[in-house]
């Protein structure tokens, strides 16, 4: 069995008396695609807090595994467009790293001629790629990305998790993928986590899917709502246009 990176039980979190959290169990381990998946306000980002050890639980506890690397793909990043940031310089943040390794972190999410690109000229697909770089820069064991179909059309979705499924192949990582999007992030999962302040389902996708809490907080089955496995013999460009399948490292 693989080693769990992380593990919540029975956490509970309230604040100003309104419970975020209730009695919540919830596990990730390394080689393993969940997706925690929530309304708004549904209490995804505080388990998140909690899981990584940023927000002391109310009850229950949570277990780490020694030394967790984590790597965190935000769902915005705040830059001022009138200061300059290429991105060589933002995957020096805030650890320099030599270039060879950030060259080779570029080339493996596919975008290594962004090597000199400015941040705030970046496309959402291509943002995410940088900031997914910069995440597996530091070894991560686990590997959190946050709303990460937010900024990306729905033709670069597909090529964004089929590359998010490759470097969980190729490195062995757990990725959480956290979000209110379901068309995708569901999808891509092992597992799917449904949350609403406490853990309404769990299993794979198809199991959530006709889960009836499903229905109940979401309004249709994982069917109606047009989830899909994405398995394809072609890659998507950033752009979203199909082209022949990489033979590298690419995406």
């Amino acid at each position: 069995m693989s080693e769990r990176l992380a593990e919540a039980r029975q956490v509970s979190v309230s604040f100003a008396g309104r419970e975020a959290l209730k009695a919540v169990d919830f596990s990730i381990r390394r080689g393993e695609i969940v997706s925690l998946i929530g309304p708004n306000g549904s209490g995804k980002s505080t388990l998140v807090r909690v899981l990584l050890g940023l927000l002391r639980p109310d009850r229950g506890s949570v277990a780490r595994a020694p030394d967790l690397k984590v790597g965190y793909v935000p769902q915005r990043l705040a830059l001022d467009a009138s200061l300059p940031l290429p991105v060589a310089g933002l995957l020096s943040l805030p650890t320099r790293r030599p270039e060879a390794e950030r060259r080779q972190a570029l080339a493996e999410v596919g975008v290594p001629h962004l090597w000199d690109a400015q941040i705030h000229e970046l496309s959402g697909g291509e943002l995410q790629r940088v900031m997914l770089a910069r995440a597996i820069l530091r070894g991560s064991d686990l590997l959190v990305l946050d709303e990460p179909a937010s900024a990306v059309d729905v033709a670069g979705q597909a090529a964004l998790f089929d590359l998010i499924g490759r470097v969980r192949d190729r490195r062995g990582c757990g990725v959480l993928l956290v979000s209110h999007n379901l068309h995708v992030v569901m999808a891509g999962a092992d597992r799917v986590v449904c949350l609403n302040h406490h853990v309404c389902c769990t299993g794979s996708p198809e199991a959530v899917g006709l889960d009836p809490s499903f229905a109940e907080l979401f309004g249709g089955s994982a069917r109606a709502l047009g989830l899909y496995h994405h398995h394809h013999d072609h890659d998507h460009a950033l752009s979203g246009e199909t082209a022949p399948p990489a033979t590298g490292t690419g995406g």
